[in-house]
């Protein structure tokens, strides 16, 4: 049936599933899931009312359960659990019968502009977004629940108008989503029903939201897009009930503000710095680090004189109050788009014979990074592909050592080219073997600079970037050895470059991952031995994700338009 929305242009669409039986609490696992017994009140003619009010109780997501790490039959957030490791203890699926994998089910979204979400899923039930709309899925069977439906914003550039979403946090029994003009939505769980709507980025028309929204503790913290639009970034927090902004931590620092000598004027309102991905947090340090993008003009550093703070940086903030702890900055005065909005992945580990609380970060620029996260000190920094030119090195303090290559008029050759050596889709890190795995892009680009003004409903670029003649791009799948600070294995990619899908590391020693040929596919974690794939025809711009319901493992990852499950017979 259509169950009204709050307006004419929203509805939510509920649905029934199979019979079964109630589900007495979060950890009850001898059940599929409460979208059974939802369906058996329907059968018997229970109202609407009713039924919420009976999936209210298998919905509760509270703090306890989003600090479980790592994840196993629940994924709880964009990245499993709070670290940013992707990494699953769930261990049904293993190289000796991952050859047997089975695709279970497959959900189609119309009117995508291509998926690049990771699943959330909860006692059985999958959420799952697109563009501005957010779906309840039985992660059994794909089979649809509930549709929130909002229409995408008209008159947004760049990447907000091509209406991204990265996926849908989960709090006590409410789901919470981004829209593409910068709302925070929140929904209530049951019935995808609107509870709240809050717009939190007003002052500037250029403004997006890609993201998927981190939950901590009582409070839902989101950021923008925008960064080459010329908008000012920002980190904010909103009161998960009532959706009141607790605090804002802005990316550029205003007049007379720690750091703001790079933005003479009102360049400050222009510089970028957006936060367009999901952070991580550490619960033990109570602190979030999250990821900035690039200043703008992008190609231009004329305007915003110096390093540019807090652009291409991790922030460490204090998640109660958004108060700055500490801050690294990988691209002082960026002038090539690294963005820095690479998962910044939490792992303990030792550390040259000490242990550590360390932040490993495969970033945009070509090198990959291990600080201490407790206190922002570099600790190392390694290559990990071969076409880099912009810089030599990385020097004790954490600074490239420059070559000189920047835009210009004429065009200048830079590696990595603005897309990356890698980018935003998700690496994954496997305790058990130390090994960090990332997809790399071996990829130069002719970098171009010409002067403009900013102007609203404009991009602020100050130009752009084209194709070197002859060149050519090629994805790798890399996997780093924390304790030998090595590379233990390369498992390069057939395709055209073109794809962008993260990987997911299990307990049984798997890593699954999109490759750049359209095809889902698993190798050996320890060796890179490929073991499985499954050719979904569709490029894949997402990270891969796995829970289990009723003790059966499945892994699932979006291609396309489409979400795939996939599970042993």
């Amino acid at each position: 049936m259509i169950c009204p929305g709050p307006s004419h242009h929203k509805h939510t669409t509920l649905r029934h599933g199979e019979a079964g039986s109630r589900v007495p609490s979060w950890k009850n696992k001898s059940v599929t899931s409460a979208v059974l017994f939802l369906s058996t009140i329907f059968l018997l003619g229970a109202h609407v009312q009713e039924k919420s009010a009976a999936i209210s109780a298998m919905i509760d997501v509270r703090p306890e359960h989003l600090l479980a790490t790592p994840v196993a039959e629940n994924w709880t957030s964009y990245n499993g659990d709070y670290s940013g490791r992707r990494f699953t203890s769930l261990s049904e699926i293993t190289p000796a019968n991952v050859a047997q994998l089975r695709a279970q089910w497959v959900f189609h979204i119309r009117e995508s502009t291509g998926l690049e979400n990771t699943p959330t899923v909860v006692d059985g039930i999958m959420f799952v977004s697109s563009g501005n709309d957010a779906y309840a899925l039985d992660a059994r069977t794909g089979r649809a629940i509930w549709h929130y439906a909002r229409p995408v914003s008209e008159g947004l550039i760049d990447d907000a108008s091509m209406h991204h979403s990265r996926g849908v946090a989960v709090w006590r029994s409410k789901a919470y989503i981004q829209t593409d003009n910068a709302h925070l939505l929140c929904l209530d769980a049951r019935s995808g029903h609107l509870i709240w709507d809050v717009a939190y980025a007003n002052d500037n028309k250029n403004y997006g939201a890609t993201s998927a929204p981190l939950v901590v503790k009582d409070k839902i913290i989101v950021g923008t897009s925008g960064g080459d639009d010329g908008v000012r970034g920002f980190v904010a927090a909103f009161d998960a009930e009532t959706g009141k902004q607790a605090w804002r931590f802005w990316t550029i620092p205003g007049p007379g503000e720690a750091g703001s000598e790079s933005w003479p004027g009102e360049m400050y309102l222009r510089g970028g710095g957006t936060t367009w991905m999901p952070g991580t947090y550490d619960p033990e340090l109570n602190t979030i680090f999250w990821g900035t993008s690039n200043p703008a003009p992008d190609f231009d550093g004329d305007p915003r004189p110096g390093d540019d703070l807090y652009t291409a940086c991790v922030v460490a903030l204090d998640p109660d109050t958004g108060k700055l702890k500490w801050y690294f900055q990988f691209v002082p005065h960026d002038l090539y788009d690294y963005d820095a909005t690479e998962t910044p992945v939490l792992v303990d580990a030792d550390y040259k014979g000490q242990s550590r609380k360390l932040l490993v970060q495969a970033n945009r620029n070509g090198f990959l990074y291990v600080l201490d996260r407790s206190n922002g000190k570099f600790l190392s920094a390694v290559p990990f592909v071969k076409k880099l030119n912009w810089a030599t090195s990385i020097d004790a303090n954490g600074r490239p050592v420059l070559t000189g290559r920047i835009p210009s008029a004429e065009g200048t050759e830079v590696c990595p080219s603005m897309i990356g050596a890698t980018n935003w889709f998700s690496p994954s890190y496997n305790p058990v073997t130390h090994l960090f795995y990332f997809i790399a892009l071996e990829d130069c680009g002719v970098f171009h600079r010409k002067p403009e003004k900013f102007a609203e409903g404009k991009t602020f670029y100050a130009t752009g970037v084209r194709r070197p003649p002859g060149g050519t791009k090629e994805k790798i799948l890399l996997a780093y050895n924390l304790d030998t600070a090595t590379f233990e294995w390369r498992y390069p990619q057939i395709g055209d470059g073109g794809s962008s899908a993260g990987t997911m590391a299990t307990a049984s020693g798997l890593v699954f991952f999109g490759d750049d040929s359209e095809s889902f596919e698993a190798v050996d974690g320890k060796t890179g031995k490929p073991l499985w794939h499954f050719n979904t025809g569709q490029k894949m711009h997402a990270s891969p994700m796995s829970y289990a319901v009723n003790g059966k493992q499945y892994v699932a990852i979006a291609a396309g338009n489409d979400f795939f499950s996939f599970a042993l017979p």
